[in-house]
C-alpha cells in the first residue's frame, strides 16, 4: 500500500482520490483551508479516507499528487518545499490563463513549462508530469475511451518515473498505453498541448477525450 497526498479537492483531485483509494492506496485528500468536519458528501470521496490541509498533506505521504490549479501551483507548492523533500511530486495540473467562458486560453509559461518550474523551484523533490493531456475524467478510467488513449510521462528521476507509471496502471493504464517522453523539459509539449482543449471542447462538448498517439 502507497501513500498518497493529493493536493486539489475538485472534481481532478477527488476523482484521482478515490479512484486510488478503490485501487487500495491510503489516500489523504488535501483542502486549501483545513476542513471542519470530513466532507465527504462533497467531494464524493469514500468517508475513510483522511483530508487534510494541504501543507499536512504534503508531509505525510510518501508520493504527493499536485491537482492545484495550474496558474497557482507554483506559488503554492513553492511554500511547501521542507514538506516535499525527497518524495515524487506528480504533476497534472496545466498552467493557462482563461477566457471568459472558463476554458483556457493562453499558457503561463510559454517557452518553458510548470514542471520545469516546480522542478526548479523544488531540488529535492522529483517532479513528473502526466496525465494533463485529457478531460479528467479519463484520468481514472481510460479503457471507456473508444481509442486507447497515451499517458505521457516526463521527468528526471527513472525510477520516480516507474513508481508514477505503477500508480497508472492502478487506475487501468495498460503498459503500452503510457509513453515516456525523456526529462522534465518534454513537459513544454505536452502542457502546450492544452491549447487545443478549448477547441475541442466548444465543438463537441465535456465529452471525455485524449490527446494521444496512433501507431
Amino acid at each position: 500500500m502507497t501513500s498518497i497526498g493529493i493536493l486539489g479537492s475538485g472534481r481532478v483531485g477527488s476523482g484521482l482520490a478515490r479512484a486510488l483509494a478503490a485501487a487500495g492506496h491510503q489516500i489523504t485528500l488535501g483542502h486549501r483551508q483545513p476542513p471542519r468536519e470530513t466532507p465527504a458528501d462533497r467531494t464524493g470521496a469514500a468517508p475513510e479516507m483522511r483530508h487534510a490541509d494541504q501543507r499536512t498533506t504534503a508531509a505525510t505521504t510518501d508520493i504527493v499528487i499536485n491537482a492545484t490549479p495550474g496558474d497557482t501551483a507554483l506559488e503554492r507548492l513553492s511554500a511547501l518545499r521542507t514538506e516535499l523533500a525527497g518524495k515524487i511530486l506528480v504533476d497534472v495540473s496545466n498552467a493557462t490563463r482563461h477566457t471568459p467562458d472558463g476554458l483556457p486560453s493562453d499558457l503561463c509559461y510559454p517557452g518553458g513549462s510548470l514542471a520545469e518550474l516546480l522542478q526548479r523551484a523544488l531540488p529535492a523533490t522529483r517532479v513528473i508530469k502526466t496525465l494533463n493531456t485529457m478531460l479528467f475524467p479519463v484520468m481514472t478510467a481510460p479503457a471507456e475511451l473508444s481509442t486507447p488513449p497515451t499517458a505521457y510521462l516526463s521527468g528526471d528521476d527513472a525510477e520516480a518515473k516507474a513508481g508514477t507509471a505503477d500508480l497508472l496502471a492502478g487506475l487501468g493504464w495498460k503498459p503500452e498505453w503510457i509513453e515516456d517522453l525523456g526529462d522534465i523539459t518534454t513537459a513544454r509539449a505536452t502542457e502546450a498541448l492544452v491549447l487545443l482543449v478549448p477547441h475541442v471542447l466548444r465543438r463537441h462538448g465535456f465529452r471525455p477525450f485524449a490527446v494521444s498517439l496512433a501507431r
